[in-house]
């Protein structure tokens, strides 16, 4: 370790002046109740979250006859989700940058209109790269609108409530992971992939007008550089959440993806179970969205050592005992809550570290994200096919130890 970064460990942040104290976190506060004002902004949050999210995951319900119609192999059409990744990651990093002093109220309703351009492209697309272009767009919008998120959030609702409101907001997140694949493929079986598709445009325009009727004017109260979102890094607070995101989530997403590979070779269960067990994970995650918000707003650190070991736990019972299906029924819903968490605490305990640049610290929160599902979606791939169905999920298990162990590095709070 270089003597500089031993002095931004050591909890100073580094610029021309020698080093400064990092803002210490927010001193715990007594939860304030919400108005009717207060909820109906933050429902409309939630509501643009599951447009985005039911948007980003649609194309799981629809690759085959999305290719047939294209004259596309089911790969290639596969690729769709990755061109939403890949802009969402590089479009994070200058998201606030490029918005300048925008009121971020009309930002968000313009991310809305985004989205609903960028699916009503994709659901009318004659070829794969208008349908690629299309799914660029909505990369932009969801980037843009996670960036602004809790920093909207702690506006709107106040920053001791960030953590139950980006419950709230992060609930359209685990109700669209259930509900968009299944649905979608429903639709289109129905009424053909383009209709679904069309449908999540209308899914944007809903919270377009929500946002454009309940969130107050949010005039800018920052204007970032790049070199500003960059600077926060030299933070030891950012240093360390940025970190626990992308340990965190890449041993989640390199586990998660093949928990049904394990139920089926290594719990030996058929279909139907299967899919059980996977509904329960979508449920107990709606709940783990409401716990972490509690319990991030009363202690983050809490919060993270409690998130990761519950994970952790899931992934190391699994791999012991998931051949039993009463264990494997009761660890895969024990994942699912955890994972429920997870997109509540972690944003929560980045944002305390930059209480004075909640924008750039959101950037920097996205970025972790799309690292970690990249990182997961590789590493899970070779471990699996190089060391067999246990192999991610014992990844899991040992990122989230040491998660555990980062949490506890942590200021309390």
């Amino acid at each position: 370790m270089s003597d500089s970064m031993a002095l931004q460990f050591d909890g100073a942040v580094l610029d021309g002046d020698g080093p400064a104290p990092a803002p210490a976190p927010p001193p715990a506060l007594a939860e304030a109740a919400w108005d009717a004002t207060t909820w109906f902004a933050i429902l409309s949050m939630a509501a643009a979250s599951f447009a985005l999210v039911s948007a980003e995951f649609l194309p799981a319900g629809l690759l085959t006859p999305m290719a047939r119609d294209l004259g596309v192999s089911q790969g290639v059409a596969g690729q769709v989700v990755t061109a939403t990744a890949s802009v969402g990651a590089v479009t994070a990093l200058f998201s606030n940058v490029l918005i300048g002093r925008l009121n971020r109220k009309t930002v968000l309703v313009g991310l809305s209109a985004l989205a609903i351009g960028s699916n009503i492209l994709a659901a009318l697309a004659t070829d794969f790269w208008w349908l690629l272009l299309g799914r660029a767009g909505l990369g932009i919008a969801l980037s843009g609108f996670w960036a602004l998120s809790v920093a909207v959030v702690a506006r709107v609702a106040g920053v001791n409530s960030i953590g139950r409101g980006m419950a709230m907001v992060t609930l359209g997140v685990s109700l669209a992971t259930i509900a968009a694949p299944a649905m979608g493929a429903l639709i289109s079986d129905w009424l053909g992939w383009r209709t679904a598709m069309a449908l999540t445009a209308g899914l944007a325009a809903l919270a377009m007008l929500l946002q454009a009727l309940s969130l107050p004017s949010l005039p800018a109260t920052t204007s970032n550089s790049l070199a500003d979102v960059l600077r926060l890094t030299r933070r030891r607070g950012i240093q360390l959440g940025m970190l626990a995101i992308v340990l965190l989530m890449t041993g989640h997403f390199a586990g998660s993806v093949y928990v049904r590979p394990f139920l089926e070779q290594i719990t030996l269960l058929p279909t139907v179970p299967i899919a059980l067990a996977l509904l329960g994970f979508g449920i107990a995650a709606v709940v783990g969205n409401v716990a972490g918000g509690r319990i991030a707003d009363a202690n983050i650190r809490l919060a993270l050592v409690t998130t990761s070991t519950l994970m952790g736990l899931a992934a190391f019972a699994l791999v012991l005992g998931g051949a039993h299906m009463a264990v494997a029924f009761t660890f895969v819903t024990l994942w699912g809550f955890a994972f429920g968490m997870a997109p509540v605490v972690l944003p929560t305990n980045l944002s305390r570290a930059a209480p004075d640049a909640l924008e750039a610290s959101g950037s920097l929160m996205v970025v972790s994200f799309q690292v970690a599902i990249t990182i997961g979606a590789v590493v899970g791939g070779y471990a699996v096919d190089t060391y067999g169905a246990i192999a991610p999920l014992t990844l899991t298990a040992l990122l989230a130890g040491v998660t555990v162990v980062l949490a506890l590095l942590q200021r309390k709070g």
